[in-house]
């Protein structure tokens, strides 16, 4: 792999060295061998021990500079792959484009992966370097965290010795995250039938959204676009005879989904009438999320006579139902910790195919019995309407702990290094130290990370300023350990 030059003037170097050449490996999530046998091959071109399990997960190991209790350092190699609608990108084979934007680094057209890329380039400065002081290290890069955590979740944790560690994969720089929600994902499935009809087709999309992560963005009152689609439907429906002949939107149920489709089959003359309705909508809707998703579009698109499968009156009504009950967005903040969302749901998948309605939702919590409620009240909506759900993928919470010998250390070197006291605070997005919380025991975790902006969408930022401070300080906290 040739050295790129479009970071090379960027400190630190060798931080932005790596997230360059691992930038050139497509690596989102189901897509992470390529990644995970170039991790291998650093270890052996710089002489480390590593693992490289059955599921590409990769541990690399080295020694620490003086003798000292070892410590994890831990990310994960895959990233969420989206890109901006008509963007010809391939996000199974091309490299992403990387873009220096004053402060910040950016990719065209694409997600940057800075979550958990950043993690990965600096895990892997570290390991290059023979200048930094620090305890041994046991460096942990993990697959597929953004598809349900199942690297972690596969990894053997016999090959780890130690009982600290320090996640990277948080993504706002001067906060020690000490706990993370659980979560799993629901997959309904809805039968439905179809009968022949004819008509105008029309092509109606719901876009303009701003998307964003369903665990740190969920908070922030974002537009669902699938949610939107079934009012929008919901409404047409008292105004416009209609049938649906397709719906689609989304492919993770991580990402709040900025665009939806849907196909609609009208009778000749009811044009004018569905688009006034659509632009009355529009205007309504964008109203309604003034200050968070104020850009929401509704396009309408003839597509001429049709004679194509619509579904049949009983079959759009379920499917109405379902979009109008499904649970989203937050359903409740902690009682304990201030602002903090405690429970939430994100529709995130929906497919409307030739045998069924297929929708996908990632449900998260702090709190087991109110994650399972929210599991149970769609699996029991969509039994009702005729359907089955499954649960899968759960992974665990990360709990807070009073008690933690690491988070002094941390938050004692922030203070000194930068005159201030770091927030501590408990985040409502998964972690992978839930996993190893779980798994080890007596674990002591801290999750850090530099400022990441708009994760999971192509206007992801990553603060090139915040990346430096985020390195000296981890480097520090090293050195003090």
């Amino acid at each position: 792999m040739g050295e790129k030059t479009v970071l090379g003037t960027l400190e630190p170097s060798r931080v932005f060295y790596y997230f360059e050449q691992i930038s050139q490996i497509p690596r989102g999530s189901g897509n992470t061998k390529q990644i995970s046998d170039y991790l291998v091959s650093f270890a052996v071109d710089h002489g480390l021990a590593y693992i490289q399990d059955r599921s590409d997960n990769v541990v690399i190991y080295k020694e620490g500079t003086k003798e000292a209790d070892p410590v994890i350092l831990q990310g994960h190699m895959d990233m969420v792959a989206e890109k901006r609608p008509g963007s010809p990108h391939d996000l199974e084979a091309d490299p992403l484009v990387l873009k220096v934007e004053g402060d910040h680094l950016t990719a065209q057209d694409t997600t940057l992966g800075g979550d958990d890329g950043i993690a990965v380039a600096y895990m892997l400065a570290i390991l290059e370097s023979d200048s930094y002081e620090h305890p041994p290290l046991e460096t942990v890069f993990t697959v597929d965290e953004e598809i349900g955590l199942l690297g972690a979740r596969a990894l053997d944790f016999g090959c780890l010795k130690s009982k600290r560690m320090i996640n990277l994969d948080s993504e706002e720089e001067g906060i020690l995250w000490a706990g993370c929600a659980g979560g799993v994902g629901v997959q309904a499935e809805i039968p439905v039938r179809y009968v022949q009809a004819q008509g105008v087709e029309i092509l109606l999309t719901i876009c303009g959204l701003k998307g964003g992560h369903s665990g740190s963005d969920i908070h922030k009152k974002r537009a669902n676009a699938h949610i939107l689609m079934g009012r929008l439907l919901y409404r047409l429906d008292q105004e416009v005879d209609y049938g649906i002949g397709g719906l689609s939107g989304g492919d993770k149920d991580n990402v709040i989904p900025g665009k939806c489709e849907a196909r609609l089959l009208i009778e000749q003359g009811e044009q004018e009438a569905l688009a006034a309705s659509c632009r009355k909508w529009q205007e309504d809707i964008r109203r309604e999320y003034a200050g968070s998703d104020g850009d929401i579009q509704v396009v309408c698109r003839e597509n001429g006579e049709k004679e194509i499968p619509v579904l049949d009156p009983s079959a759009q009504s379920r499917l109405l139902f379902f979009l109008m009950q499904v649970p989203d967005g937050v359903h409740k903040f902690s009682g304990v910790c201030r602002h903090l969302v405690e429970t939430s749901c994100n529709l995130g998948c929906l497919r409307l195919e030739k045998d069924a309605l297929y929708a996908s939702s990632g449900v998260r919590s702090s709190v087991e019995p109110a994650m399972d409620h929210i599991r149970e009240k769609i699996c029991f909506l969509t039994e009702f309407l005729g359907g089955t759900a499954k649960a899968e993928g759960g992974y665990p919470a990360w709990g807070y702990k009073e008690d933690s010998p690491l988070r002094d250390v941390m938050a004692e070197t922030y203070k000194e290094m930068y005159d201030g006291q770091p927030k501590i605070a408990a985040i409502h997005a998964g972690l992978e130290c839930g996993v190893f919380y779980q798994a080890i025991q007596g674990l002591d975790c801290v999750s850090i990370g530099p400022d990441i902006e708009d994760i999971h969408t192509p206007d992801e930022r990553l603060s090139i300023p915040s990346t430096k401070r985020v390195f000296e300080y981890l480097l520090e906290v090293l050195r003090r350990l």
